[in-house]
């Protein structure tokens, strides 16, 4: 159940933070846009000093010159869905919510990133407020992990399949109810040889499963999972399921990235998935230039 490619392939704008090492943020982001048929565009929310071991700083640019990158772009280019990744404080969080809102930006996909995978904090707490005032009203799809969902809900994360249930439901609650909105809850905090995430639109409650890949390059599936489901989404409209395809399409794409990872070696710590799996399926061939 797939639904790539488009006549013109659909522009897709990540507004995230740029993590060095490009296993996160905007240029994993811009790196699933392309394999996935979309044309990638990117806004740097934030600047962070990182590798695969940990996050030595964050730089967060003048507020005015996020929202100019913002205008320049959304004025120019026509833009089909809007990823929204790590973004840093309230006042950044604020700033993008009103500018997205002005150009009523299309299939906003919001990850809510707030911890990196080495477990530094990527997000300040006061910001947690100005996601869910601020930028929920204007989300068609929120992709939370499940200390994310624990933190947008004031408590802790989900430690049970039935507490997801209703953790979605919950964060369901908190989107607009006049228009079709969603949840993807990511279960792969939960112990098991499965994983199991929850999509669910405020009536269906649809489990999606699959045999977790035993690896610890993880960095950054949350940003790859998100901004696949932003690309798809535009490729996706015309069908009868369009946004459980897309989602089961991304989650795929991303389970192949990731047991494909091995092929790369990229730092001593959690490395990256694969974005180009399905283009570099052999080492490349040694250079005589």
């Amino acid at each position: 159940m797939t639904c790539l490619g488009t006549s013109v392939p659909p522009n897709v704008v990540s507004i995230a933070g740029i993590d060095p090492s490009g296993g996160a943020g905007v240029l994993a982001d811009i790196k699933t846009f392309s394999a996935l048929g979309a044309y990638g565009c990117g806004v740097v929310a934030a600047l962070t000093a990182q590798n695969t071991q940990g996050v030595a700083g964050v730089y967060t640019p003048p507020v005015e010159f996020l929202r100019l990158q913002i205008d320049t772009l959304f004025a120019d280019v026509p833009l089909h869905a809007s990823k929204i990744g790590m973004l840093g404080n309230a006042e950044i969080t604020l700033a993008v919510a009103d500018r997205l809102a002005h150009w009523r930006a299309a299939n906003v996909v919001l990850d809510p990133v707030m911890v990196a995978k080495s477990g530094d904090m990527l997000l300040g707490r006061d910001a947690i407020a100005a996601l869910r005032e601020a930028l929920f009203p204007l989300v068609f799809i929120v992709t939370p992990n499940l200390p994310e969902a624990g933190a947008l809900l004031g408590g802790r994360m989900p430690e049970t399949l039935a507490e997801m249930r209703r953790a979605a439901e919950r964060l369901r609650e908190m989107l607009p109810t006049t228009t079709p909105r969603w949840v993807l809850l990511k279960g792969g905090h939960l112990p098991g040889s499965h994983l199991t995430d929850l999509l669910f639109d405020g009536d269906r409650m649809i489990e999606l499963s699959a045999r977790r890949v035993d690896t610890h390059n993880t960095h950054g599936t949350g940003c790859t999972l998100s901004s696949a489901i932003a690309a798809l989404l535009p490729q996706c409209a015309g069908h009868p399921s369009p946004v459980e395809t897309a989602v089961r399409t991304a989650r795929d794409y991303l389970l192949r990235a990731i047991a494909g990872s091995g092929a790369l070696a990229v730092g001593h710590g959690h490395g990256p998935v694969h974005h180009f799996h399905a283009f570099w399926p052999h080492p490349p061939a040694p250079s005589h230039c």
